[in-house]
């Protein structure tokens, strides 16, 4: 930062004009509420924080940030925050949240989603039209952000990664120029948006195709921690082979003896499997069976309507201090379900370690698709933890670690961007998300529609 108080730059007034009272620094009523991201484990602390309500706010927004000296950094939610720990000591961080708003265009089976709206706002504005989107496993994740970085989906085995959905992209450039961007009109930048996200610019709205779901069946099973190993080898028996209808994962997860968890968690070690599936009853019945036929003590697999599904994995329903680590892995045989199940036997004071089924259409590209449109794979090793204190978090980090480093064995060149919150992600990372040559082509890119680097992105491809 420079010693010139930010308050007294030339072009912070200009700032403050575009969006009267919507435009926080340091010190001011307003900037310590709106700096903090959803994920509490990561202090961001931006040189002024802006919260703009419409697309033409944040396209002056942006020119007054570069008149001011400043970066710009969007956000949505901020699940994701970890990457721009440390990087933001220079920028404006553009909060999208009350940029908000769905459009369904039933006949087309599309929707209009602006840059600030979550998931389960789509979900309520598609139902009444029997269509659906493909969210992930939380309701309150920003729509943008999740899809732009490749959106692994609940829908995601039959019908790929969320991003494949999106038709066309709204976005102001690192110019302040607002533009849109499709298969006919800027094509170049609908190529990189899709992956490169907000690397580019920053994305006020999508055009997403809709899903042809009125209900699915979804729901968890769940075993005491004790059955472990016969549930996991017989998962992952289950899911070789199987059905692009299901899309599963299974958890190790322990928990602590808290009042506020229900009591079939508070202070347990347990097993659960999750998922949706879409097809009719008799084949989730039928598919479902191997799975049900090991004697889950809790069995909430059950059709129910599109809008419910995100209630399913439990993720947390407000912000939380959170880490997570992540690798993708290929077909896990008999040694590797070994390992494991050494690896999770003790995993305090993580609160899970997930394997997600993948595969399916997830590992197939898109005909039209932009710079991401597939993950190789079968599985996803994601360990998750609540860490309130430094210290919980640093033994997580080391336990996580610990587990991946076991499954080494078997992984896979690739990245889960949607899972890649860490602090700090180095580009060699992100890099192994595409191929070499669409990684340098996307960085190309880049460098043309934002050559000094005026975008700051959590996903960097600098």
């Amino acid at each position: 930062m420079t010693s010139t108080p930010l308050s007294s730059r030339p072009g912070v007034a200009a700032l403050r004009a575009v969006a009267p009272g919507r435009v926080h620094l340091p010190g001011e009523p307003g900037y310590e509420a709106e700096r903090l991201p959803w994920n509490l484990a990561f202090d961001q602390r931006p040189a002024a924080v802006a919260v703009p309500e419409t697309p033409g706010q944040v396209a002056a927004l942006v020119r007054a940030a570069h008149a001011a000296g400043l970066r710009v950094a969007p956000q949505n939610t901020g699940h994701g925050a970890g990457p721009l720990t440390g990087r933001l000591d220079d920028a404006l961080l553009l909060r999208l949240a009350a940029l908000t708003g769905v459009t369904v265009d039933a006949e087309a089976r599309t929707a209009r989603v602006l840059g600030g709206t979550q998931w389960q706002d789509v979900l309520e504005a598609a139902a009444p039209h029997g269509l659906t989107a493909p969210h992930g496993t939380a309701p309150d994740v920003g729509v943008v952000g999740y899809l732009l970085s490749g959106g692994l989906s609940f829908y995601g085995r039959r019908h790929g990664l969320g991003i494949n959905t999106v038709r066309a992209v709204e976005v102001v450039m690192p110019t302040g120029e607002l533009l849109r961007a499709d298969a006919e009109e800027n094509p170049d930048l609908f190529w990189a948006l899709r992956g490169g996200s907000g690397n580019l610019g920053v994305v006020t709205a999508l055009e997403i195709d809709l899903l042809p779901y009125t209900d699915v069946v979804s729901g968890m099973l769940l075993w005491d921690g004790t059955q472990a190993e016969p549930v996991t080898r017989a998962w992952l028996d289950w899911t070789r082979g199987l059905d692009e209808a299901a899309t599963t994962s299974l958890r190790i997860m322990e928990f602590p003896p808290l009042p506020d968890l229900p009591p079939f968690l508070s202070g347990r070690r347990v097993v659960v499997i999750d998922g949706l599936l879409t097809c009719g009853d008799a084949e989730a019945e039928a598919l479902l069976a191997p799975l049900r036929a090991l004697g889950a003590e809790m069995d909430t697999f059950h059709r129910m309507p599109t809008t419910e599904a995100t209630a399913v994995h439990m993720d947390p329903p407000h912000p939380a201090p959170g880490l997570t680590a992540h690798t993708v892995l290929g077909p896990l045989d008999e040694a590797g379900a070994t390992a494991f199940l050494a690896a999770t036997v003790d995993i305090a004071p993580l609160m899970a370690v997930e394997l997600r089924h993948v595969g399916g259409a997830i590992a197939r590209p898109a005909p039209h698709g932009g710079a991401l449109s597939a993950m190789p794979g079968e599985l996803v090793a994601h360990c998750i933890a609540l860490v309130p204190t430094r210290e919980i978090g640093a033994a997580a980090e080391a336990v996580a670690e610990r587990v991946l480093a076991a499954l080494r064995r078997w992984e896979v060149e690739a990245c889960a961007l949607t899972f890649t919150d860490d602090i700090e992600p180095d580009a060699a990372r992100v890099g192994t998300a595409f191929s070499p040559g669409t990684w340098q082509r996307l960085r190309t890119i880049r460098s043309v529609y934002d050559p000094t680097s005026a975008m700051v992105a959590a996903l960097s491809i600098d």
